[in-house]
C-alpha cells in the first residue's frame, strides 16, 4: 500500500450496523449471459427483501457502466477492472450492513474469484443464472444479439467472447423452466441461514 495512504478506522463497526439492521450483510453476485434474467432476478429480490425489512442495494452492470465505470470498454482488461470496482463498492456496502445484489455477466472465473477475495468468502454468495445462449438470443431483450449478428458489436460474451461457467456456484437458477415467483422463493429459502445474525 502507498505509504501516504492511511485507512481511516471508523467508530461504527460492520457488526454494529448489522445488529442495527437485524440481519447479516453480504454480496449476492448473479452471473450469466446477457439476457439470462440476472437483472430481473436482482430487481425481484430487491422488492422481496424490502417487504421483509431487509436493507439492500442493487448494482447492475449497465447502470454502473453509465456512471462509475463509464470510462471502461469491454476488453478483458476493462472487464476485470469493472468487476474489481464492483467488488470494492460491494465491500463498502457490506461494511454498512447492507445486502448487495450485483447482476453482471462476469464471464471470467478469475474476476469472480477476485470479487470473492475482496469481500471475503464468508460475505459472498454466487448465483449462476444458467439460461442457455440460445434462449438468451431468442429473448434478445435489449436487441444486442441482433446487433452482434450484424457485426455491429464485437467481443460479445457467448458469441465471440468466452464465458467460463462457475464450477461450484452457491446456487444455480434455471430461468427457462421456472417463473420468477418460484425463483425468488428458492433463493430466499437458500439464503435464510445466511441472512440471520
Amino acid at each position: 500500500m502507498n505509504k501516504i495512504i492511511i485507512p481511516q478506522t471508523l467508530s461504527n463497526t460492520r457488526e454494529q450496523r448489522r445488529k442495527m439492521n437485524n440481519h447479516n450483510s453480504f454480496l449476492i453476485l448473479l452471473t450469466g449471459f446477457s439476457g439470462s434474467g440476472k437483472s430481473t432476478i436482482a430487481d425481484a429480490l430487491d422488492v422481496y427483501f424490502y417487504k421483509q425489512g431487509i436493507r439492500t442495494v442493487v448494482l447492475d452492470g449497465d447502470n454502473l457502466r453509465n456512471g462509475l465505470n463509464k470510462d471502461l470498454n469491454f476488453s478483458p482488461e476493462s472487464r476485470s477492472e469493472n468487476l474489481r470496482r464492483v467488488g470494492e463498492v460491494s465491500k463498502l456496502f457490506i461494511d454498512t450492513g447492507i445486502v448487495t445484489l450485483a447482476s453482471f455477466v462476469a464471464p471470467y472465473r478469475k474476476d469472480r474469484d477476485n470479487i470473492k477475495n475482496i469481500v471475503g468468502s464468508e460475505n459472498y454468495f454466487e448465483i449462476f443464472v444458467s439460461t442457455s445462449i440460445e434462449e438468451c438470443e431468442r429473448r434478445d431483450i435489449k436487441g444486442l444479439y441482433k446487433r452482434v449478428r450484424k457485426g455491429e458489436i464485437k467481443n460479445f460474451t457467448g458469441i465471440d467472447a468466452p464465458y467460463e461457467v462457475p464450477v461450484q456456484p452457491d446456487m444455480t437458477i434455471d430461468t427457462e423452466n421456472k417463473d420468477i415467483v418460484d425463483i425468488i422463493e428458492a433463493i430466499a429459502l437458500k439464503l435464510n441461514d445466511k441472512m440471520t445474525l
